[in-house]
């Protein structure tokens, strides 16, 4: 029997990209449909989940429909355009290599790389899929004639529940003092992780004294996360500036808990996960008006047009000090995931490749479609 078989250059766990992919194989096989990933570059944690995309030549049945996680460059991008198998790019966002360009020229060019094959690969999918509207209006500017919005399949709805002891271990004595910030993102260029720091040192200095904030990331760029801890004690807040990699979703759960607000001043977001996982878990938000940022967080936190280190320490310090202002964004917050559509996500997404494959009512646009896809139009604003 035919398949939908996932591609993804490397399988990473904890990371956006690939946990949205095995999250969408096991609805897919849950639908009694046959998935198997395939990857450019095994991962050690999870080689066993996955095969060589070369093997797949070996594997491959009429009628299979094959799904491209498309986030960097890769040389399966070459080989799937050559492939005569309906292909669809699942669009995660490529960061701008300008970001990396300072720190990291590989990475840079890897980067620039990835959006000529972007360009090469939309126009020949039989469907685009962009996370955001933010990365549908991208794979169109790219040629893709056929372009849906479906939010990323893996974030869990309900939460999930925070550790008891790491939440235990987080609160610290009773009566502790100072605000706790929280950042959550890998530790690359564009997440600007820089800024929050700085706008740390002003709140210290002015406003918040006792203010901490934690940084949970794991560092995709070695340079910048040695300059991120350099920075803070050069401005001598080792002990306020935390960082923390490689820990359970129960323990992330605990530090959005433990938090009081959520600071993200990334540049450049194509969704952001961790953006939902705060409100979810009834954490206040403070962003960067950037990328599909406004469109995921739409009323239900501070959006900030500009992020300079003084006004972004009084706008927490404001929130911070308002628990009515809060708690109204507490509320919408909760109610946020399913104004996206999170709830539904992924048995939208694995409508829209059923469809492709011919097996159910297809996505808006798709030959022999006839139900449209939610949504068609832009995500909640």
């Amino acid at each position: 029997m035919s398949g939908i078989h996932l591609f993804v250059p490397m399988l990473h766990v904890r990371d956006a990209v690939g946990e949205h992919t095995r999250a969408l194989r096991d609805l897919l096989v849950a639908e009694g449909v046959d998935c198997r990933i395939y990857i450019e570059n095994p991962d050690p944690n999870t080689v066993h989940e996955t095969r060589h995309y070369l093997e797949y030549e070996d594997d491959a049945i009429a009628g299979d429909v094959l799904v491209y996680q498309m986030a960097t460059r890769s040389d399966m991008v070459a080989w799937l355009a050559g492939r005569p198998e309906p292909v669809v790019v699942n669009y995660h966002n490529i960061t701008p290599s300008e970001y990396f360009a300072p720190w990291n020229n590989w990475i840079a060019r890897h980067q620039a790389l990835a959006v000529l094959e972007l360009e090469d690969l939309a126009p020949t999918a039989a469907l685009g899929i962009g996370v955001s509207t933010f990365d549908a209006d991208e794979l169109r500017r790219c040629g893709c004639p056929e372009v849906v919005v479906v939010p990323v399949a893996n974030v869990r709805i309900p939460p999930t529940p925070p550790d008891p002891t790491t939440l235990a271990t987080l609160r610290g004595p009773e009566g502790e003092d100072g605000p706790r910030w929280l950042s959550v993102g890998r530790l690359a260029p564009n997440k600007a992780h820089q800024d929050t720091i700085a706008a740390l040192f002003i709140a210290r200095a002015t406003t918040s004294p006792e203010a901490r904030l934690t940084i949970v990331g794991s560092p995709s760029e070695p340079a910048y996360a040695r300059a991120l801890r350099r920075y803070a004690a050069e401005l001598g807040m080792h002990g306020a500036v935390t960082f923390v990699s490689g820990i359970s979703d129960g323990a992330l759960a605990a530090h959005y808990v433990a938090a009081d607000v959520l600071v993200m001043l990334s540049e450049h977001e194509g969704f952001g996960v961790p953006l939902v996982e705060a409100m979810s878990h009834g954490l206040p938000v403070v962003a960067f008006a950037a990328g599909a940022v406004p469109e995921v967080v739409g009323d239900a936190g501070v959006l900030l047009e500009e992020k300079g280190p003084r006004r972004v320490a009084q706008e927490l310090a404001a929130l911070i000090d308002d628990p009515v202002r809060r708690e109204s964004l507490v509320v919408a917050g909760r109610a946020r995931p399913a104004a996206l559509g999170l709830d539904r996500a992924g048995s939208d997404l694995v409508a829209a490749l059923l469809g492709v494959a011919g097996r159910a009512p297809g996505v808006s646009g798709v030959p022999g479609s006839d139900v449209p896809l939610r949504p068609a139009a832009p995500l909640s604003h």
